[in-house]
């Protein structure tokens, strides 16, 4: 074994050999409810709607736990976020075969998400109208800048006027101190974590706030929380997931080879002069305009497995005699989408000009065509809508910790791109990156190098040797 590997091993396993197993008794302060998904078991806890004023009354938290299936060997609670901001995370998926046969894994709703206490932006059905034309799209012309503002400040008004004060108690700061809660709740001295995507930034705000009471903490498609949290222009804009779009892209079309024919620049030129008619499988006609085929071809882009659905779609863009693929997905939870529009809000500096995101997206777009302006648009609500909180968190990210183990897609992520998971590992206190020969969002269940390393992490602590790369499959 090389030395330097030897030593890294062995340190990280006295750390965290140093942790006591979970206790085994039912978890302080959860009420555990008489009906549960199958496999899970369901309850809820209350917080403090503010940790900066006990008197502003609690929210509540719905939690499920998925229960190691060798409870005589368990070592204990692992929680779980997938994202988002927004996303519920309640029920938490196994992880890896080996993590749920030794760990219970804990999911919860953040506040303003899912079964937990959320905000309600809307009285009425037909004000989902202009959220409709105002969330998800980006304007292509200067009369459609104008109208996407008019009709985000519109949405932002109304959750001014609707939300409550939950809208102001939704920061990842404060989400991180309903994680301790939990952790606490559950008898964990300190926290074994898998967080993915926004769950990263969750991560990384928490062991920054709770340096002491990190274990293992599992980062998978890494936020840098420098640039969430601060900096010039639109969050969106600084993060630069648009940038990884093309080599996103290029290393899918290396991998589609002669199968794919059609050219994608000119495919957007088409685009630019209007919708294509295309028939997807179902046999249903679809208009796809500019925005909704970046829309999907980000999407595709962010699973390696999905490049026979994104080469179907764009061929059937170029040959609209050729099938497309049918659109997946239903319609969004509303409250939870602007619960986490709240929180992504109350966490980053933004400009205060709507005005401004034309400019950035044009710059964004030079970087990534198409990509740019599809990612900057997505923070124009903070430009308009006043939500502070008293419990964000912006700094410092460098505090020292047990090791944090990183994963990332070296070939390109559209949503967390690469560069800030790099970045990341030299901010963050103690951080190892191990890095996937792919592209996509996210590592875990992609590899079984990947599935090994956090199995071995979650279970001794160790992490990978510095530059580590895994293979997929």
């Amino acid at each position: 074994m090389n030395l330097r590997v030897a030593l890294a091993l062995g340190t990280a396993t006295l750390t965290v050999g140093a942790l006591a197993p979970a206790a085994a008794a039912s978890p302080a302060g959860i009420v555990w409810e008489a009906s549960c998904a199958t496999g899970y078991e369901c309850g809820h806890l209350d917080v403090p709607q503010s940790y900066q004023d006990p008197s502003a009354g609690t929210v509540r938290l719905a939690v499920a736990r998925l229960p190691a299936t060798d409870q005589a060997r368990k070592l204990g609670t692992i929680f779980y976020n997938p994202g988002g901001p927004g996303s519920s995370g309640r029920f938490a998926p196994a992880l890896t075969p080996s993590v749920h046969t030794r760990f219970d894994i804990v999911g919860f709703d953040p506040r303003g998400v899912g079964a937990s206490s959320k905000i309600h932006c809307f009285t009425d059905p037909a004000q989902l109208e202009v959220l409709q034309r105002a969330l998800g799209t980006f304007p292509l012309t200067r009369e459609a800048e104008q109208q996407q503002i008019t009709d985000t400040g519109t949405v932002t008004d109304l959750c001014e006027q609707n939300a409550g004060p939950l809208a102001n108690h939704l920061s990842t700061g404060t989400i991180a101190r309903d994680l301790d809660r939990l952790r606490a709740a559950f008898g964990e001295p300190k926290l074994r974590y898998y967080g993915k995507s926004y769950g990263t930034y969750l991560g990384e705000t928490y062991a920054n706030l709770f340096p002491g009471r990190v274990g293992t903490l599992a980062l998978d498609a890494v936020d840098d929380p420098a640039r969430w949290a601060t900096g010039p222009g639109p969050m969106s804009y600084r993060l630069q997931g648009y940038a990884d779009g093309p080599r996103a892209l290029q290393s899918f079309s290396e991998s589609c080879g002669a199968h794919c024919t059609f050219d994608y620049d000119a495919i957007l030129d088409r685009l630019e002069r209007g919708p294509i008619t295309v028939t997807d499988t179902a046999g249903r006609r679809i208009a796809v305009t500019y925005q909704s085929a970046i829309a999907r071809i980000h999407n595709y882009l962010t699973d390696a497995g999905a490049a026979p659905e994104l080469a179907a779609f764009l061929q059937a863009l170029a040959d609209p005699a050729s099938p497309a693929p049918a659109a997946a997905g239903g319609p969004p939870d509303i409250d939870s989408l602007l619960g986490g529009g709240a929180t992504l809000c109350s966490d980053s500096a933004n400009p205060r000009d709507p005005a401004l995101w034309w400019d950035y997206a044009r710059r964004a777009d030079r970087a990534g065509r198409g990509f740019g302006p599809y990612d900057v648009y997505k923070t124009l609500p903070c430009a308009t809508w006043d939500v502070t909180d008293p419990g964000r968190y912006t700094g410092p990210w460098n505090r020292p910790t047990a090791p944090i183990l990183l994963l990332a897609n070296r070939q390109g992520d559209l949503e967390t791109p690469y560069a800030g998971a790099q970045r990341t590992e030299r901010l963050l206190g103690n951080a190892r990156l191990l890095s996937l020969d792919t592209y996509g969002h996210g590592s875990r269940g992609k590899s079984a190098c990947v599935d090994a390393w956090l199995d071995r992490y979650f279970t001794t602590g160790a992490v990978p040797a510095p530059g580590t790369v895994c293979a997929p499959g």
